[in-house]
């Protein structure tokens, strides 16, 4: 059974601004919910239970939207009606209806009244059909009004960080209007320089901003960018050259200098220089799309929407009805790419020991797994053993070594991901950390003028020691330690 919920708006802020049936259903409802008791006439829905007390206890918007749709998607179950009384008109820059209006568990019946922007179209003195006028919402300001030049209505204006988050958006915005509290006592409506957009007043939740026109989109920067990979491919020969296929191994090339900068950033500079590398590979993905797009098949923008879409689809606790489970990762890619086995899709060019990593993560997605680190580390000391009895029957180098020697590698795979650190980045700062000591050697070797031993060995061994005891070590490359979360539950894996 479905719950009906009548929406009303309370509009822009004058009490004689609601419309007759407005109040008519208010009148005809008595179990009122008010979105917010912070507007000029919420008193007209009067006794109404607020959800005031959300917007203090919870850590985000959408956490409040969220909670005050299950609220009266619960109070609607028991009750004939329920209304639910939001400021201005229930159709504009109301996200708590649009969320209702999805939701398959109520009838929505709304009720619209006179909105803000029909006062801020009277006092600016436009035709918004004629002026081509985009509404945008202050707080996705950055992604609403992403490539667009204008003009924009900008409402939601209702914090000094909400303004700062717009100025920023664009490097060198116009002068603006500010409208605030339109159609009461102490409307305001004046003119601020860009700059000053988050400094020259007080803004509050009847506060919205007209922006003319913007000399560079939101988003211009990368707008710009793909226009330059476009121009480098016309006019360079090198671009001009190249294919997916010769820049493949630029890619690989390009993310290895990107994880050195993740391992520098504590270092001087650090993310300056993750930057740079972000960037460096920000341009493999561009140059390629942009081969794409030269072949009739996708561009940059496509390679956006695709991942965008599949990000929201793979996410269905985050926008899916309420109460939806979180999926589980790899059955769902199984289904999505038409697999037949959870082991399909992982590349095989992958380094061995993340190749090793992904197989084991796969196969206990689905429950088959040691229970913890132990059950892991003592399958190390199994594999040991049976390498011990095939190093014994020689001859060395044979397949029967090398076979026992991967079961062992694998299994100190295992028991890595068990602990929570990843095994590629381990044995890369252990090979890092022994190259930096032989270096260390090799110097003092040559100051010394005598042949590299075990004595300058823990000579060495015994300095670094002590610098990082004292913490004035220097830092390796490959030093990162990443925390892996993978289900970890049910049957061993054997080999």
């Amino acid at each position: 059974m479905t719950g009906r919920i009548i929406v009303v708006g309370l509009g822009p802020g004058d009490p004689t601004l609601v419309s007759s049936g407005a109040a008519h259903a208010i009148a005809a409802t008595p179990r009122r919910y008010l979105r917010t008791t912070r507007h000029p006439s919420a008193h007209l829905a009067s006794p109404a239970v607020s959800f005031d007390e959300l917007y203090e206890a919870s850590s985000s918007l959408d956490e409040v939207y969220d909670s005050i749709v299950e609220a009266l998607v619960e109070a609607s179950r028991d009750a004939e009606a329920v209304l639910y009384a939001v400021p201005g008109s229930p159709l504009v820059a109301e996200r708590t209806v649009a969320m209702l209006r999805e939701d398959p568990r109520v009838r929505l019946e709304i009720v619209p009244s006179v909105s803000f922007v029909d006062l801020a179209w009277e006092r600016l003195r436009i035709d918004p059909m004629a002026s081509g006028v985009r509404l945008v919402d202050g707080h996705r300001f950055a992604v609403d009004a992403a490539g667009r030049t204008g003009p924009f209505l900008v409402g939601q204006c209702d914090s000094a960080l909400t303004l700062s988050d717009i100025k920023l958006s664009v490097e060198d915005g116009p002068r603006v209007t500010v409208m605030q509290r339109l159609g009461l006592a102490d409307e305001r409506v004046f003119d601020v320089d860009w700059s000053d957009l988050d400094r020259s007043f007080e803004a509050d939740h009847l506060t919205c901003i007209w922006v003319p026109t913007l000399a560079s989109p939101v988003a211009a920067e990368l707008t710009r960018f793909a226009e330059l990979v476009r121009l480098l491919r016309a006019r360079c020969p090198w671009d001009a050259r190249q294919t997916h296929s010769s820049l493949s191994r630029h890619l690989i090339e390009e993310s290895y200098e990107l994880l050195e900068a993740i391992d520098g950033l504590d270092g001087p500079g650090g993310y300056e220089h993750l930057e740079e590398e972000l960037g460096d590979v920000l341009f493999q993905v561009a140059f390629h799309a942009n081969l794409a797009a030269e072949a009739g098949q996708f561009d940059l923008s496509g390679v956006a929407r695709s991942i965008h879409d599949k990000l929201v689809e793979r996410h269905p606790h985050v926008f899916g009805p309420p109460g939806a489970e979180v999926p589980n990762w790899e059955e769902a890619k199984k289904v999505e790419k038409g697999r037949t086995s959870l082991m399909d899709g992982i590349p095989a060019a992958l380094p061995s020991l993340i190749y090793a990593h992904k197989v084991q993560s796969r196969a206990a997605s689905v429950g088959f797994d040691w229970d913890d680190a132990a059950g892991a580390w003592a399958k190390v000391v199994e594999e040991l053993a049976e390498l011990q009895e095939a190093v014994e029957a020689g001859p060395a180098g044979s397949d029967a070594i090398g076979e026992e020697l991967g079961d062992v590698l694998f299994s100190i795979v295992n028991v890595a991901r068990h602990l929570g650190v990843d095994a590629e980045l381990c044995l890369r700062a252990g090979a890092a950390k022994f190259a930096g000591r032989f270096v260390a050697m090799e110097v003092l070797a040559t100051e010394r003028n005598v042949a590299i031993s075990d004595e300058l060995w823990d000579e060495v061994k015994a300095t670094r020691a002590r610098q990082d005891a004292s913490g004035g070590g220097p830092s390796h490359a490959g030093s990162r330690k990443v925390a892996l979360s993978e289900p970890t539950t049910g049957a061993a894996l054997d080999l």
